[in-house]
């Protein structure tokens, strides 16, 4: 390959990890680059799992086996069967060497002493390749993984220069893995909580957006439990605000724990003393129970008061729920409500009959200025 193409195929590389928006993206268009860029017919990128003592597989792609998912769950190989891997994390990184691309074919030794079979050359045989150069990533100044490429049985076998430019490769990878985790990390401070750890609420709102739409075309089942957390501004003013952040993060574990009892449930801290709980899928009764059982352990928290819990669900008799904003004014109605009457239990929105106080109250046109009662998005028309 000319220099000329070599420059390209990096520049690819780089660029198509670059506009990845997800680690699975970046990790395909890593391997798809090189891929590429080496002439190979599969390629794979798998990533040195320290505490385990493993290589587990990220993605497959190209020609591949029945064996090998492009995605696989459980494709791992314990490092100590890989000789060469071994010799470089533990023998020649750690003495200060630098990472370079090696080659190997099928035409290695299938066996070496008794009862030791080496793994590349066997699995390049039996799923037909003829050629493998193996790349190590380093990130961070560690070994981070490698970077495989293949060719088919009967293809030129990887040059020297190749297994050169397959260490630029897995360089230029590197840094792609670098960036991809930038932006992980700055997406999950953009949609978590600093002090709890929760989601915020703008992750509750991007999800929430997300369920009613779900809602609108096929009616999957869509639950909101909105909770104000009683006696936060006591503690704030008589024990101090660390005190007072204990509380929080204390009731936000409670809040995690009970919203893992229904799959695939959000638990979010809105902002100050209130939380929530967005479930879509599980059936009203199924999350007022965990409401309830939620109000029972805040209860039981040493500094605390309990909270002021209520919930809106869509299979209720509340009315069309068009859009979020609606089912956040229901279940902060309910929340108020529970909270006026010192209720113990949740308040459910649509549970008292035709004339239901708390859709009453959510469907009411904003109050004067003044008015104590406030509600997100309450200057929304009524049933938006």
């Amino acid at each position: 390959m000319g220099e000329d193409r070599r420059l390209r195929a990096v520049v690819t590389l780089a660029q198509g990890m670059a506009a990845a928006h997800t680690p699975r993206e970046s990790w395909r268009a890593a391997a798809f680059g090189a891929c590429h860029a080496l002439t190979g017919s599969f390629a794979a990128l798998s990533v040195w799992e320290r505490e385990l003592g493993r290589l587990r597989v990220l993605v497959n792609v190209g020609d591949r086996a029945p064996d090998e998912a492009e995605f696989p769950d459980d494709e791992a190989y314990p490092v100590h069967q890989f000789p060469e891997i071994t010799e470089f994390l533990h023998e020649r990184w750690a003495g200060g060497g630098e990472p370079n691309a090696w080659v190997e074919t099928a035409d290695g030794p299938a066996a070496g002493p008794a009862g030791y079979c080496h793994q590349r050359v066997a699995a390049l045989r039996r799923r037909g390749r003829g050629c493998c150069v193996v790349a190590p990533i380093v990130l961070h100044g560690r070994a981070w993984g490698e970077l495989y490429v293949a060719r088919r049985a009967g293809a030129a076998v990887f040059a020297r220069s190749d297994a050169d430019f397959a260490t630029v490769l897995a360089s230029v990878v590197a840094a792609g893995i670098a960036q991809t985790e930038r932006l992980e990390e700055a997406r999950r401070l953009a949609y978590t909580d600093a002090l709890t750890g929760l989601a915020n609420r703008r992750a509750v709102d991007v999800r929430l957006d997300e369920a009613v739409e779900r809602h609108r075309i096929d009616g999957t089942v869509v639950s909101l439990v909105v909770c104000d957390l009683n006696g936060l501004k006591r503690v704030n003013d008589t024990r101090g605000h660390a005190v007072g952040d204990r509380l929080l993060e204390r009731f936000g574990s409670v809040l995690s724990l009970c919203g893992a009892m229904l799959p695939g449930t959000l638990a979010a801290r809105l902002g100050g003393d209130e939380f929530c709980l967005l479930a879509i899928g599980p059936a009203a009764d199924e999350v007022v129970r965990i409401a309830d059982e939620l109000c029972r352990r805040a209860a039981e928290l040493e500094l605390g008061e309990g909270v002021a819990c209520g919930v809106a669900s869509t299979e209720d008799p509340i009315g069309p729920v068009r859009s979020a904003r609606r089912l956040f004014r229901l279940a902060d109605a309910a929340q108020y409500r529970a909270k006026a009457v010192r209720a113990a239990k949740p308040v459910v929105a649509g549970r008292e009959g035709p004339d239901d106080p708390v859709v009453r109250l959510a469907d009411t046109p904003a109050p004067p200025a003044g008015e104590r009662r406030r509600f997100r998005g309450r200057h929304d028309p009524p049933r938006s």
